[in-house]
């Protein structure tokens, strides 16, 4: 404890990762005529409130931590923050923010997708295309099977790694702080290979890519919103509806008119199993 005058001490309200969040916290709590700190200790940082104030701040605190993005704490800094407090985060700040918003699955498929599609550009594509593609059929495996699996982790553009990274990231990386990792374990093992399985049929064993997943982590977090509007799950109307129109694109001659060949079977088997895991995993809370 802290004290902070002859009426009231400061008391711990609980960790924080990133000074710059709590300061976020800070400025919305001050709009709301509460008073929170963050102090800094050998173990972190630490968010105190008044003990006068403990079952008000404890409640922003949590809905803070369930939702650190919402939009309603970057107007606060906007409108009500102190530009002189300042961190000093030396170099780490981008990598920081890379790992503070995903867990150790999100970043270990990025780190195979950027390793992959690294070699492939290097000179190794026939080698690697040799022991990742999806097999010529499904009677070839002999033992292989996790070639059902690999195309998803082969990309083969610089704007198709990047897309799909972007979205595994943030949305991976949200199902795994909010959902565990478990779930999306089995969201990216499950989206990874029946999806695949579709599109061998549809088109051959030529194909790759993570979208397929994405297109998963898309459906998980639609249902996830649906289901509960205050979920951190949630994502905006309008993006759902683009990834969807974008979807249906596939399907028709627009795609080969713009000259981009998508793995339409993989899409839509991968929205199809993020639905239905979406709906058991809501079902289930």
């Amino acid at each position: 404890m802290i004290q902070a005058d002859s009426a009231s001490t400061w008391v711990v309200l609980g960790p924080i990762d990133n000074p710059r969040m709590g300061q976020a916290l800070i400025d919305y709590a001050r709009g709301l005529g509460l008073s929170i700190a963050q102090r800094q200790t050998e173990s972190g940082w630490l968010l105190l409130c008044l003990d006068t104030e403990v079952e008000q701040a404890q409640q922003q605190y949590q809905r803070f931590i369930d939702d650190p993005e919402n939009d309603r704490y970057l107007a606060a800094s906007w409108t009500s923050g102190d530009n002189r407090i300042g961190f000093d985060y030396g170099r780490s700040g981008m990598l920081q923010q890379l790992t503070s918003k995903a867990g150790p699955i999100t970043l270990t498929v990025m780190a195979l997708c950027i390793a992959i599609w690294a070699g492939w550009n290097l000179g190794f594509a026939e080698t690697i295309f040799s022991l990742t593609h999806f097999p010529v059929s499904l009677a070839s495996v002999d033992g292989q099977w996790w070639r059902i699996f690999t195309p998803s982790l082969i990309h083969f553009s610089a704007i198709h790694i990047v897309f799909n990274l972007l979205w595994w990231w943030q949305l991976g990386g949200k199902i795994e702080r909010y959902d565990g990792a478990g779930t999306l374990l089995l969201l990216l093992l499950v989206a990874g290979t029946l999806p695949n399985v579709a599109q061998f049929y549809l088109t051959g064993p030529s194909f790759g890519g993570l979208s397929g997943v994405v297109y998963a982590l898309v459906g998980y977090c639609w249902i996830r919103g649906w289901r509960d509007p205050n979920s951190p799950l949630a994502i905006a109307k309008p993006l759902v509806g683009f990834l969807l129109l974008w979807l249906l694109l596939g399907f028709t001659a627009v795609s080969d008119a713009i000259g981009i060949n998508m793995a339409n079977g993989a899409h839509l088997g991968g929205l199809l199993v993020g639905v239905l895991q979406g709906l058991w995993c809501s079902r289930r809370a």
